[in-house]
């Protein structure tokens, strides 16, 4: 399940995920990235993952559709907020792989760092 959240940045795109992501989910978070986006230019993703047991392939194909079309010139900064060494080792990967976005791995213990990090763009 996944829940969009408020965490005080207009540009913000912010959830928390607890189990598998679904179609819907992906569709409910991208629609917000668009949203955002033709509001403020760029954006930056806060995630607070406190399960994951796995993603729709429909929810995969909704996030390519979504970086072909929009790119991921509008995306900033992301912060992963979770307690999963492997999730941890993930967020570095994804830091390295896409230069152009700051992509930070937070515990939940640093979740207002956390913010701070997201409010530094």
């Amino acid at each position: 399940m996944l829940t969009m959240i408020d965490i005080g940045i207009d540009n913000a795109v912010a959830f928390t995920l607890s189990g598998k992501v679904t179609e819907d989910d992906m569709k409910r978070v991208l629609m917000d990235a668009e949203a955002k986006t033709v509001d403020h230019g760029g954006i930056v993703i806060y995630e607070e993952i406190e399960s994951f047991s796995g993603i729709e392939l429909a929810a995969i194909v909704e996030e390519l559709k979504y970086l072909v079309h929009a790119g991921l010139k509008h995306i900033k900064q992301v912060a992963v907020v979770a307690d999963a060494g492997w999730i941890e080792k993930v967020v570095k990967v994804e830091d390295a792989l896409f230069r152009n976005i700051d992509i930070q791995y937070f515990t939940f213990a640093e979740k207002p760092q956390a913010i701070t990090f997201l409010q530094q763009q």
